[in-house]
């Protein structure tokens, strides 16, 4: 779902930037819920409602994906192209702001509502002293998104998911103080190799599939201060949610945010 950064580019970055831990934002529960892409049930990835809803079931986070127009423009679409989401094709940075404006969202559930492609700034507006944001930096200024970012007073309620060497190097430089989170490499598959990663450069968050983590390596990233949230998509929710819970994770990333709050509600961790 999303790249993993490669260990000797990291250690590179970090090595030159030796930048200090930020702090996470404050949440107000123990186990972090965040709704990927939005809380997409019931209507389209990445659109306002996804995040109203995502708003109304009180999850913590909407993960939102980030890139640029051709005019430059900040919206919200996870493919390169806006074909799969809307009536329309081509490329998101090929296109300006007003020919992705005109596009029509899918909506799979109820082809009766359409829906259409965010700006960042309409999703700050929207999740401004509501939700907290994932921000999964595909293809943007750094300078830019910071600006729109304290525009709207938000630099609080923000984490940003880093998919380049480049990226990392312009969060750390431009903007310390934002919490920054990386993918865990394929390559690292125990507790040594964990801890030999994440003592070579400096960030708060991990992420990577709930599967490549084993209960060690969740316990030595929390030793050294570090966050972990992964990803967990499947469809078979209660039981791999049973299986994440045990590894000891305090966060989850998923495409169900409502039925995992459900979820920990039973067990008491919400």
């Amino acid at each position: 779902m999303k790249n993993t950064i490669a260990f000797i580019f990291l250690i590179a970055c970090a090595a030159k930037l030796n930048a200090q831990i930020a702090p996470l934002p404050e949440s107000k529960h123990k186990f972090i819920v965040i709704a990927h892409r939005g809380d997409h049930v019931e209507v389209p990835e990445n659109t306002i409602a996804a995040y109203e809803n995502g708003i109304k079931h009180e999850v913590d986070y909407v993960e939102i994906d980030l890139r640029t127009t051709k005019d430059s423009v900040l919206v919200i679409m996870h493919d390169a192209t806006v074909d799969r989401m809307t009536n329309g094709k081509g490329k998101v940075s090929d296109l300006t702001y007003a020919e992705i404006k005109q596009l029509r969202v899918f909506n799979k559930k109820d082809s009766t509502k359409t829906y259409s492609v965010p700006t960042f700034e309409e999703v700050l507006k929207t999740c401004r002293d509501k939700i907290h944001i994932y921000l999964d930096f595909k293809n943007a200024s750094v300078q830019q998104s910071y600006d729109i970012i304290k525009k709207y007073g938000m630099e609080k309620q923000l984490i940003v998911y880093i998919n380049s060497p480049l990226q990392y190097e312009e969060w750390r430089k431009l903007v310390p103080s934002m919490p920054v989170m990386l993918s865990v490499p394929d390559n690292i598959k125990n507790e040594e190799q964990l801890k030999t990663f994440i003592a070579k450069y400096p960030l708060e968050l991990l992420d990577g599939d709930y599967s490549g983590y084993t209960a060690e390596m969740v316990k030595a990233a929390t030793a050294a201060g570090k966050t972990v949230w992964p990803d967990i998509q499947s469809v078979d929710e209660d039981r791999n949610w049973d299986k994440a819970l045990k590894l000891g994770f305090k966060g989850l990333q998923t495409d169900h945010p409502k039925a995992l709050i459900d979820y920990l509600k039973k067990k008491g961790l919400r």
